[in-house]
């Protein structure tokens, strides 16, 4: 049972969401507070699990209220209740920044209540602690081999397939697409995540993100190239730790353009895929990549290569590119370009189930990655098979 409280300057609004809360049979004891507050709470009083907003036409003082229930205790769970639904762009990003995490429509109804208090209820059970380890890069040897592509599909397959907690996060530059690849439409991004570093939690980052039917999560990415003048790279690290401890993995489509300042973040990596196609053009960049990556340190058995686009006649091209890089190409995405292309086009991502080679080593591959036992495993070619060494986690 959950101890909860009521924030609000309007008795009958706070006796209706009294009421409501006894009705989901979920609470144990609901405390109640006028607004605006003549005292606030103190270290001495105890502060609830729960605390429903009750916001009125001046949503400020709320917000300060919420501020400061988290300062006291920085675990409880913070709802506001507002009649203007969906909130506007700069009353979310406030309510954000004050610690709440869910928004509710009013007038509250029992049934919505109650799924908010029956999630808060599943989350606070105790779990595995959160490794660090969560990370995977995909990065392009050069423009035009199919990154994102291959980071939303395999993210698609993580959470389809393997059941995991996934999110993407779309830091290619100039411009992010991943979006455009899910027909979604972000109403935050990478932009926002570094405008609140010092508010950017586990909540307040979920709170950023769009998720997708599939149950993949993205951070959007830059939708003006000028963006990215204006976002330090120093950031980011911290975005990403943020995001390894509230996902089972953390995708991040790198596009095409790194440097050095990336090193602390690309160091962290449980692994880089580098993705290329079996034509000179990406292979030459591809050798530059795998030895620039080297110069930043990054262990070479954490760097695998990802051939896009194959088809069986680009065998002897990659048994030269092998031989050059020192190292099996470790996947092959077969070229099945009708299919990619209408995807591509609808905003909808590679699920056929059984039926189409393209889809099913996008399965194997995040089969692979995640560790867990693949249904049907490849046939071998003569590289040696569609992966070529395992994972290490």
């Amino acid at each position: 049972m959950l101890m909860t409280g009521i924030a609000s300057s309007d008795s009958q609004s706070s006796g209706q969401l009294l009421a409501i809360l006894q009705q989901t049979g979920l609470v144990s004891t609901v405390r109640q507070w006028s607004m605006p507050a003549d005292k606030l709470p103190d270290g001495s009083e105890a502060i609830p699990d729960v605390v429903l907003l009750d916001l009125g036409r001046e949503p400020d003082s709320y917000f300060a209220f919420g501020t400061h229930l988290r300062r006291l205790r920085p675990a409880v769970r913070l709802i506001a209740c507002s009649s203007t639904f969906p909130p506007s762009h700069t009353l979310l990003m406030d309510a954000m920044r004050s610690g709440v995490q869910d928004f509710i429509a009013k007038p509250v109804t029992a049934e919505a209540l109650r799924d908010i208090l029956v999630r808060i209820q599943e989350e606070g059970q105790p779990s595995e602690a959160p490794s660090a380890d969560k990370l995977i890069v995909v990065m392009g040897s050069k423009g035009g081999v199919g990154t994102t592509t291959v980071a939303v599909n395999l993210g698609v397959q993580m959470c389809t397939h393997a059941k995991k907690r996934v999110v993407l996060l779309d830091f290619a530059r100039p411009l992010g697409n991943v979006h455009l690849l899910l027909d979604l439409h972000p109403r935050f991004g990478i932009r926002d995540a570094v405008d609140s570093l010092d508010r950017l939690d586990t909540h307040f980052f979920g709170g950023l993100l769009t998720k997708h039917k599939t149950k993949l999560e993205i951070l959007g990415g830059a939708l003006q190239p000028e963006e990215w003048q204006n976002i330090p790279l120093a950031p980011m690290h911290r975005v990403v730790n943020v995001a390894q401890a509230g996902f089972d993995t953390v995708l991040m489509d790198m596009g095409t353009q790194f440097s050095s300042d990336w090193s602390p973040t690309l160091q962290k990596a449980r692994m880089i895929l580098l993705v290329a196609e079996a034509n000179i053009l990406s292979l030459w960049t591809l050798e530059r990549r795998l030895a620039a990556l080297s110069g930043f340190g990054i262990e070479p058995e954490r760097v695998r290569v990802v051939i896009n686009r194959w088809h069986k006649g680009d065998e002897e091209a990659l048994k030269s590119i092998e031989r050059n890089i020192k190292r099996p190409v470790f996947a092959c995405l077969p070229n099945d370009y009708r299919k990619a292309s209408a995807a591509a086009n609808m905003g909808l991502p590679l699920m056929e189930n059984h039926n189409n080679t393209l889809s099913n080593c996008y399965r194997q591959l995040a089969s692979q990655l995640i560790g867990i036992e693949s249904v049907a495993p490849p046939k071998k070619s003569a590289l040696g098979g569609l992966f070529n060494f395992p994972v290490k986690r």
